[in-house]
């Protein structure tokens, strides 16, 4: 996982930190848009969120059954303090045992991760998310993004990410195209602090009695 930690970013490691900057970066109010606008939950669906971090986006959901995953214990132990009672959180990778293992999901999040992710392993890791889907069900993501329309302030922010792929558009586009026959994308330019994300959401095809698949 390709991304920066050393210098003014290490301190982005403590959760309380993290959060800190994110909320006042206007986190807060773009989780709910996020939720309301791309990740649609419904309550009792299943819901696994992949790269999880302190799961600030339980407040934002209905009463679902939730499953998070995240490799910083720090982040998982905030999580589970904060969060107790309302999910069941997992300080490892998520891997191939885990989509065998577990129930199907209706959603599968991952917010912050792709970029973090070369195009080997962001690669890898949708063709894993599709398979943890029950058939109808959907990815969601969401990574900062170049575009030729945002501004140069944002432009700038998105270049100091920790994360070493930032892409545009295109090129996360392209790593769906070989799991999903189709992928919504959207790109959204924040403006009250200037910033620019792509939301990919696809959903696994439901198959037909003959065998041939069908969009949900």
């Amino acid at each position: 996982m390709a991304q920066i930690t050393t210098g003014i970013r290490a301190i982005l490691s403590s959760p309380a930190v993290y959060d800190f900057v994110q909320n006042a970066l206007g986190a807060k109010r773009g989780r709910r848009d996020f939720v309301t606008e791309f990740v649609r939950p419904v309550p009792g669906q299943r819901i696994l969120d992949i790269g999880c971090g302190t799961a600030e986006i339980l407040p934002f959901l209905p009463e679902v059954d939730y499953e998070g995953f995240d490799i910083s214990p720090g982040y998982i132990a905030a999580a589970q303090q904060r969060h107790a009672g309302r999910g069941r959180f997992h300080c490892r990778l998520f891997t191939r045992d885990d989509a065998n293992r577990i129930q199907p999901a209706d959603i599968v999040l991952a917010v912050g991760l792709l970029h973090h992710l070369n195009d080997e392993d962001a690669s890898e890791f949708i063709a894993l998310a599709r398979d943890a889907l029950r058939p109808g069900g959907r990815l969601v993501t969401l990574d900062p993004c170049y575009d030729t329309q945002q501004s140069a302030i944002a432009r700038y922010l998105v270049s100091k990410d920790r994360g070493q792929n930032v892409r545009d558009a295109l090129g996360y586009q392209a790593l769906f195209s070989s799991h999903f026959p189709v992928a919504e994308c959207r790109v959204r330019h924040r403006t009250w602090i200037p910033y620019t994300h792509c939301a990919m959401v696809a959903t696994k095809p439901i198959a037909q009695p003959h065998g041939e698949p069908v969009a949900a």
